[in-house]
């Protein structure tokens, strides 16, 4: 249990920061692929 402790702080921390910074990209991307999407309709 005592190398499971500093291994969980050391690698947690990174794990949460790229979760959050995914989720946040996930909605811009979601947009872009709106506008992708509708860009034959406005071109017309």
């Amino acid at each position: 249990m005592e190398t499971w402790v500093p291994f969980m702080t050391e690698v947690g921390f990174p794990i949460a920061v790229t979760f959050y910074l995914l989720h946040r990209i996930e909605g811009k991307l979601n947009v872009l692929i709106e506008s992708i999407h509708a860009l034959p309709d406005r071109l017309k």
